[in-house]
């Protein structure tokens, strides 16, 4: 008999430039692990341009689905290509709201980008839970660029934790720049400040609390800035999370990578998994995006959910907050995900 030719998916990740680290965790799941289907990677190059060529590469190679995740702009573009190509894709690790206003407009309509991932409510919500170990009612000195993390913080974590009675302040702050705002006058600071930056600042001087989202949710970034321990961040998945279910894939590719496992290794892993359900479900492109339209499905991140939003396309997954203890990512914080235990307490800097 001859052989049953098997679906084939496409994988765009960061293989070379800045965003290359984050890389690693999508390429470890795609290539070291078996999956039912034939996977075809492709380098975004850590760019736009790169990423939007590498998602029309695959698509001419017939790919019936595209996974992709990180970063601000790659996503976006892997996100839109595909669409235009009427290839399903299945990405993570960007805040929706952002996925949303970046990928869909009156030339990309829902259908054909799938997306799963917290909210910028999510993180604001969050990170005023610690905020408020401090007390109620905090004065917050926002360290956001002028881009699109910035921005979007503004309209989306802005409104959340001022509804919660905090007063947030804007500290003048462009990326890269020698010139770093005092963090001396306010007691906590929430960040979407490059690693090196954040640690530039606070060795001029150290808020009590430090919270950020951006690159502080991964390993190398605190391990480049002994001064970042103690940066609290969002936790959205650790080899802990769903009673431990996560172990074995950690204990392999930190035995396969010699780096420590990370965060996006768990959702690399659940975006591979429904990636492979819907292209072994359907026989078409068409077909695929319509399995993912209406799936609901529980993966190593949890049960995944498309038909419920919170918009076309996307599916939400919760948040823990954890902070970084010694080198290690300790969840301080889950009563907004249960799914993960606590491992220890939110430690305070003195002042």
């Amino acid at each position: 008999m001859p052989a049953v030719s098997r679906p084939l998916i496409g994988v765009v990740l960061a293989a070379t430039g800045r965003l290359a680290p984050l890389g690693v965790p999508l390429d470890f799941v795609a290539r070291a692990l078996s999956w039912p289907v034939d996977v075809l990677v492709r380098d975004s190059a850590s760019t736009p341009d790169g990423a939007r060529a590498a998602a029309l590469s695959l698509a001419d190679a017939g790919a019936r689905v595209v996974v992709t995740l990180g970063g601000t702009r790659t996503l976006p573009a892997v996100a839109r290509a595909c669409t235009e190509r009427e290839v399903p894709c299945v990405s993570t690790t960007l805040p929706w709201q952002v996925f949303h206003a970046e990928v869909f407009d009156d030339d990309h309509r829902p259908g054909w980008a799938f997306h799963f991932s917290w909210g910028l409510d999510d993180i604001a919500d969050v990170f005023t839970d610690l905020w408020e170990h401090l007390g109620p009612a905090r004065r917050v000195g926002c360290l956001w660029n002028d881009g699109t993390q910035g921005t979007a913080l503004r309209r989306w974590f802005r409104p959340v934790a001022e509804a919660r009675g905090h007063t947030l302040v804007d500290l003048p702050y462009r990326e890269h720049a020698a010139d770093l705002p005092d963090l001396g006058d306010v007691e906590v600071v929430t960040s979407a400040a490059t690693a090196a930056d954040l640690a530039a600042a606070v060795r001029r001087a150290r808020p009590r609390l430090i919270t950020c989202s951006r690159w502080l949710t991964y390993p190398f970034s605190v391990a480049a800035h002994d001064l970042l321990d103690r940066v609290a961040t969002i936790v959205y998945w650790t080899p802990g999370h769903h009673d431990g279910r996560g172990r074995d894939l950690a204990v392999a590719y930190e035995a396969a990578t010699g780096t420590p496992w990370s965060q996006p290794l768990g959702v690399a892993h659940a975006a591979l998994e429904v990636a492979c359900h819907a292209a072994c479900a359907a026989e078409s492109r068409a077909g695929t995006a319509e399995v993912l339209a209406n799936l609901r499905r529980d993966t190593l991140a949890g049960t995944l959910d498309w038909a419920r939003g919170p918009a076309p396309g996307v599916a939400r997954i919760p948040l823990a907050c954890g902070q970084w203890h010694g080198g290690h990512l300790v969840v301080v914080d889950n009563r907004r995900d249960r799914t993960v235990r606590v491992g220890g307490e939110l430690r305070l800097t003195r002042r």
